[in-house]
């Protein structure tokens, strides 16, 4: 009986500290919002303090916030085999799971010491796809300040073809998700980007938003997405 008894013990024990590691290994795979390496005010006076604050404190942290609510719904869903509720839980995370992709991206292609044009590589795309970097920073330009009430505008990279492309995504449809472009460089139009800064004057903060663009980091991604 005894002998049973522990058995019981040890069983119940290995039970509990499975859940425990689940518990753990699930607490590990939440999204969490991405640290700046650089300062809110660091990219002033193209993007100012306040706006970069609320933009990633706030807003990017709704995002991540919201992704990993609608994920735990999404497993309890999978787990009881609803379907309904799956699909009626697509636009949270195509939403939510947008808003994450594109601002952690976003915050990388940003850089206090950004500016210029980009060198190697990268510039010799530009120059093959689109003539020069002044006609891509005005047909990306132009796509940005186009879109329709809220979204992004992207330079994106075409695996099929290898050629740089220029789109525009609604809300916060992920480019690669959406096109099938593998994302390199990002401007958010969604007014909380700009609005404190440069009002309904769209057009003024894509202008602005190229003297802090880190041209190195469009390097590294472009290097990574030929792989």
């Amino acid at each position: 009986m005894n002998m049973l008894c522990r058995v019981g013990q040890i069983r119940r024990c290995a039970a509990s500290l499975t859940q425990s590691i689940n518990q753990v290994a699930a607490a590990r795979q939440k999204h969490t919002l991405p640290d700046l390496t650089y300062d809110y005010g660091a990219l002033e006076p193209h993007i100012n303090a306040e706006i970069m604050q609320l933009h990633h404190s706030k807003h990017h942290a709704t995002y991540v916030n919201n992704l990993n609510v609608t994920e735990e719904k999404y497993q309890e869903a999978l787990a009881k085999g609803d379907v309904t509720a799956q699909v009626a839980l697509q636009p949270a995370l195509k939403f939510n799971g947008g808003g994450h992709i594109n601002h952690t991206i976003f915050w990388t292609n940003l850089s206090p010491n950004g500016g210029g044009e980009p060198q190697g590589e990268l510039m010799e795309a530009i120059k093959r796809d689109f003539g020069s970097f002044q006609k891509m920073k005005e047909k990306m330009s132009a796509a940005t300040v186009a879109v329709q009430g809220s979204g992004w505008g992207w330079l994106g990279y075409d695996k099929e073809s290898g050629t740089l492309r220029i789109a525009a995504c609604a809300n916060q449809d992920p480019l690669q998700g959406t096109t099938g472009l593998i994302p390199l460089l990002g401007i958010d139009v969604w007014e909380h980007a700009y609005y404190l800064q440069y009002k309904n004057v769209r057009p003024d903060y894509v202008k602005a938003i190229w003297n802090v663009i880190s041209w190195e980091n469009v390097a590294e991604r472009l290097q990574t997405a030929k792989k």
